[in-house]
């Protein structure tokens, strides 16, 4: 039900991405470290959303729907304000547009399988690709509010640019394992099915 604690998480990261998106328009350290931390509580809640529901057995249709969306809709947010405000620039900005693509990719995947009542089950590589995506993005989020000593956009873009590659590997792992199904030949129903329609 939509009020359970796992969903209420899931909403809660749907819900916080006006509040990331306005504070990208405020040029302040304390809007970027507030941005940050709202992202990164957002993160977090990605977490134990899906703990808890399989540790209290409340796992419903509409959580299963909605957690992979919001976290699309969270990430997809980032990239497109980073790269407008110039926190992501030059080539690095092909590393969020694999990110994207890849995002693209899996959710047609992912609908076209749910018909055939298949599921695709996340791997781990594609955990520990979430897990540093979100990192980096963090990162990027800072940029230069970020301490002088330390080469916080630099290192967001180098988290950015191994996630891309993992998305790149996870993708296209995802792709094998729907083209199987997508060229698998039809069922051919049973001989005695065919003749009872003949007859």
């Amino acid at each position: 039900m939509m009020t359970s604690l796992p969903n209420l998480l899931t909403l809660s990261r749907i819900a916080v991405i006006p509040l990331v998106v306005g504070l990208f328009y405020v040029p302040e350290a304390w809007a970027a470290y507030s941005a940050c931390s709202l992202f990164a509580a957002a993160c977090i809640t990605d977490y134990f959303d899906g703990y808890l529901a399989r540790a209290w057995e409340q796992e419903s249709v509409i959580g299963k729907f909605l957690d992979p969306i919001a976290d699309k809709l969270l990430v997809a947010a980032t990239l497109i304000m980073l790269v407008g405000f110039g926190r992501l620039t030059g080539l690095s900005i092909l590393a969020a547009v694999v990110i994207l693509l890849r995002e693209v990719l899996v959710s047609g995947l992912r609908e076209y399988l749910a018909g055939l009542n298949v599921g695709v089950p996340v791997t781990r590589l594609a955990k520990w690709k979430t897990t540093i995506q979100m990192v980096a993005l963090g990162f990027l989020i800072v940029g230069d509010y970020g301490p002088r000593e330390i080469p916080v956009t630099v290192i967001g873009i180098t988290g950015l640019w191994a996630a891309a590659i993992l998305t790149f590997v996870t993708g296209w792992d995802y792709m094998r394992a729907g083209l199987k199904h997508m060229t698998a030949e039809p069922a051919r129903p049973p001989a005695s099915a065919k003749q009872a329609r003949s007859a």
